[in-house]
């Protein structure tokens, strides 16, 4: 049986974090800290043991809401893919979730905890006795040759880079200071009017997540600007050892025809690939994805509760969420606040 005893974060535990082949970024402190940030969480960590053994780490984050105790390696909402374990080879996964279970209710007194670790499979939730939900993503194996990976994208989405080529789209790379913050919000508010939406984040998390993550060089920070020097696309794409993954992208209406987006991705695909990445994880669900030539995951989310009503309500308060969020956008939209957005003309 193993068990989770939870330990402080000092310059030792990271040493021995970096010895683990399946760390992600995810599981850096950088990253950690710039969820504590902004999602007002501690974080936890915690060493496996096998008797007097440690056979692996566990990271995650704790917060407090309506007085309930909830841990999350991640949490929704936290624009972090995976964390989860950091387990030698040997170490039965559904074994570390079991001892998870002791350890939020146990140990830190939690009444419902979720994980999302990218190494456990459907029959480890089973065997730990866990509830699963599991959302879509898509992945490019970066294993392959470029020319492999150029040839399996949809003839469209080739035909797009090539014309942005054509086009003088010119793909650069960015400090990530204020600028670069401020362009990609501007275009992400263009992306969500569209469909009469708002940001389902703020101006300010996206500035904490480059001040955390650009000096470690796991950010990857594009531009794209037309033949005239215009910014018209921005990109966020983290990534740390075998995985990379696409956080954000935004473009403007009046520069989509140049095609900034798709060359955009294909700079990143390549240039995580030259850094040892062995797989893009295009970080979620969207068919657009797939002209790409991505193969489709399932991306598996444990939780557990220690009342049947905490499901309940957290589902209710996701489905609260995104009314609240078409109600904002409406709101937006009756006010003239995306005016500075106008369609595109035909």
């Amino acid at each position: 049986m193993l068990k989770l005893h939870q330990v402080n974060a000092n310059p030792e535990w990271w040493r021995r974090l970096e010895r683990f082949p399946d760390r992600l970024v995810y599981h850096t402190q950088e990253w950690i800290h710039f969820i504590a940030a902004t999602q007002q969480a501690t974080p936890v960590f915690a060493e496996v043991r096998d008797g007097s053994s440690c056979v692996g780490c566990f990271s995650g984050l704790m917060i407090s809401r309506c007085g309930v105790r909830i841990l999350g390696s991640p949490f929704q909402g936290w624009t972090t893919m995976y964390m989860g374990f950091n387990l030698e080879p040997e170490v039965p996964r559904w074994m570390a979730l079991q001892a998870l279970q002791h350890f939020a209710f146990q140990d830190l007194g939690c009444l419902h905890f979720e994980v999302t670790d990218r190494l456990s499979s459907v029959e480890d939730g089973e065997r730990s006795g866990l509830k699963e939900h599991f959302f879509n993503s898509y992945t490019t194996d970066l294993r392959k040759s470029e020319e492999q990976i150029f040839a399996e994208m949809e003839p469209t989405c080739r035909t797009c880079i090539r014309k942005a080529q054509r086009n003088g789209v010119v793909i650069e790379e960015s400090c990530g200071d204020d600028l670069f913050v401020d362009e990609y919000y501007e275009q992400l508010k263009d992306v969500f009017a569209k469909k009469g939406l708002v940001p389902t984040y703020s101006r300010n998390l996206v500035r904490l997540f480059i001040r955390h993550l650009y000096p470690t060089g796991n950010l990857l920070l594009l531009r794209a600007r037309d033949p005239d020097g215009k910014c018209i696309a921005t990109g966020l794409f983290p990534g740390m050892n075998k995985l990379a993954q696409f956080w954000g992208n935004a473009s403007v209406r009046s520069g989509q025809h140049l095609r900034p987006n798709q060359a955009m991705h294909w700079y990143a695909i390549r240039y995580w690939r030259a850094h040892g990445a062995e797989c893009f994880d295009w970080g979620g669900g969207g068919t657009y994805k797939e002209k790409y030539g991505s193969q489709k995951i399932l991306v598996h989310r444990f939780c557990k509760s220690r009342t049947f009503i905490l499901p309940v309500l957290r589902d209710q308060a996701y489905t609260l969420f995104k009314c609240k969020q078409r109600i904002r956008g409406w709101l937006a939209a009756r006010s003239g606040s995306m005016n500075a957005y106008p369609p595109p003309a035909k």
